[in-house]
């Protein structure tokens, strides 16, 4: 039977993000996890491009025999609403096999600035309509999303700088460029430490273990707000059940264990292991939420 002999050779891993950033890192300590778990290859592929949707479309035209997957993330469920002619379907076009982790960006702000929390910021910009500047990764990625979302919420305005990738943000806000910037928590929190930027919330649902002391939005004024970057895995449509069902169990299991859940956090992400069917529910939902906030915020790509 498929669910006995699952994988009975090497299984390809498409990560859709450029080598060295949170989403490969991910994928690679899990490829590895599973490689020494089952005694078979995991290998990585890099395949950046078109904000994750080129290594992604390659998977969905992928055989569906269970040997190649994708490990996708917050652009799964933004990119339809950005690109009308996305060349897939995030639902119909794959089988869903577990979500597998998340972690909250933080708010940073440069130093100079008078802010000590969420609230400061909210209400200096609002004193200061269209004079505060944050910088995010790029227009529709998770951190622009997020303070759209914050702008919506809140009805601030404050002006949105798109760079190409986290660091140049950072530089910015550290330099007094920019008033805040929306970032992962691992690539900021050196530079929170040294007191060249202020860290004033963590965008998830709790806080974050690298940064205990720093609150969430959620806590300091917006109730029920939490954006996190999640990572998922996803074979092509049509493959077996039973071989979905294995693979989700083998990356339960390799997430339950202290060796890989200390690899995790350590670059400031949990493990969050799902069934496909919730893994489905929660790509579904996820795409209804950012499609309303895309949608009143008036969000295009450049």
């Amino acid at each position: 039977m498929a669910q006995e002999v699952w994988p009975a050779r090497p299984v390809r891993v498409v990560v859709p993000f450029l080598a060295g950033g949170g989403g490969d890192a991910v994928g690679r300590a899990i490829s590895q996890a599973l490689s020494e778990r089952t005694g078979r290859a995991f290998v990585v592929d890099n395949r950046p491009g078109g904000a994750s949707a080129l290594g992604t479309e390659l998977v969905a035209r992928a055989a569906p025999d269970g040997y190649t997957m994708v490990i996708v993330g917050p652009n799964h469920s933004t990119n339809p609403h950005l690109m009308p002619r996305l060349p897939f379907d995030p639902l119909r076009d794959f089988s869903p096999i577990a979500l597998l982790t998340s972690a909250p960006y933080v708010l940073v702000a440069d130093p100079s600035l008078p802010l000590r929390g969420f609230q400061d910021f909210i209400a200096l910009a609002r004193a200061r309509p269209g004079a505060l500047s944050y910088g995010s990764a790029g227009n529709g990625t998770a951190g622009h999303l997020a303070m759209e979302m914050i702008k919506l919420a809140t009805g601030i305005d404050v002006v949105h700088v798109p760079y190409r990738g986290s660091p140049p943000v950072l530089v910015d806000v550290m330099a007094g460029r920019l008033a805040v910037g929306f970032d992962n928590v691992l690539s900021s929190s050196p530079g929170i430490r040294a007191g060249q930027m202020r860290a004033l919330a963590v965008s998830g649902a709790e806080r974050s273990a690298l940064l205990p002391d720093v609150g969430t939005i959620a806590e300091q004024g917006l109730p029920g707000f939490a954006v996190t970057v999640w990572q998922a895995a996803l074979f092509p449509a049509g493959v077996d059940p039973a071989i979905t069902a294995r693979a989700s169990a083998e990356m339960a299991a390799v997430l339950a264990t202290p060796e890989l859940r200390a690899r995790l956090a350590a670059i400031g992400v949990a493990p969050t292991p799902s069934t496909p069917a919730a893994l489905t529910d929660f790509i579904a939902a996820d795409m209804v939420r950012w499609g309303e906030v895309v949608r009143r915020a008036g969000v295009r790509l450049d």
